[in-house]
């Protein structure tokens, strides 16, 4: 059976959803994990010097899906524009914010005498209380949770204002410098948001500025290698709707995404 192209465009809409969703969520559970990018990559520690302070690439594990977000929502703004993109970031915000309230009252619970007496051993024979791991794991701070809230819906806006504004200048040409250009735009807003709503105070002005800045090299890397896989996603929407209605449905977003808000 032929689908309509209202059709394709739900369709289409439901799965890039899907993906940055499921990959946003993620992201926020998994970013408890702290793990060397150097190590990953069989390097030995950067030790940069960045205002005074020794810093390596160490990441949470939640950067390795970002770039999945990072895409997903690209192509939403192309295709969908601010409408689009608005819609399921707020959606995202609220799975995140539900999912970390429905934590929090899991911590809460009393746990089962059996499970706390199990025979919890690490790989060295050390026995660790199952209850106490589970809550340092998934228990984080109020202020990194209501932190990275922000920085994400900042985050988003500003990706969205600056990929159209490209896109007013660029046309249909120049993808590349749309999507990068708004992804790097974005997310050194969002390093720095996070840090400052949840470590000022903690850590000094100058150690915040050096941890953004690291995070920021890592993602402004990330970004610019990613530009291949937002052309192959660009191919493959434009084959599914077909070249003509993709280009219709694209400049159709750009004219309902002229302001910030």
């Amino acid at each position: 059976m032929n689908q309509t192209l209202d059709q394709k465009k739900n369709r289409l809409f439901i799965v890039l959803s899907g993906i940055f969703l499921t990959n946003a969520l993620m992201a926020e559970m998994i970013g408890v994990k702290i793990f060397s990018g150097e190590g990953t990559l069989g390097l030995q520690p950067a030790g940069l010097n960045i205002l005074g302070f020794t810093m390596d690439f160490n990441l949470t594990a939640g950067a390795v899906i970002w770039p999945v977000v990072f895409i997903t929502s690209d192509l939403i703004n192309e295709y969908f524009g601010k409408p689009g993109v608005k819609r399921i970031s707020y959606l995202a915000a609220f799975f995140i914010a539900y999912s970390f309230i429905v934590i929090f009252f899991t911590i809460k619970l009393p746990p089962a005498q059996w499970w706390l007496d199990a025979n919890n051993q690490d790989l060295a024979g050390n026995y660790f209380n199952m209850d106490f791991a589970f809550n340092k794991i998934l228990g984080q701070g109020q202020r990194i949770i209501i932190g990275s809230l922000a920085a994400f819906l900042l985050g988003q806006l500003v990706d969205v204002f600056v990929f159209q504004k490209l896109r007013k200048i660029t046309g249909q040409k120049m993808l590349w410098l749309r999507a990068t250009g708004s992804t790097l735009v974005s997310q050194f807003i969002d390093s720095f948001v996070v840090l400052y709503i949840a470590f000022a105070g903690i850590f000094s002005n100058q150690q915040i500025v050096a941890i953004g800045i690291t995070n920021y090299i890592y993602k402004f890397t990330v970004a610019i290698l990613l530009t291949p896989l937002i052309y192959l996603g660009h191919f493959v929407i434009d084959k599914y709707l077909g070249k003509e209605n993709a280009e219709k449905l694209s400049e159709s977003a750009a004219q309902e995404s002229q302001s910030f808000l």
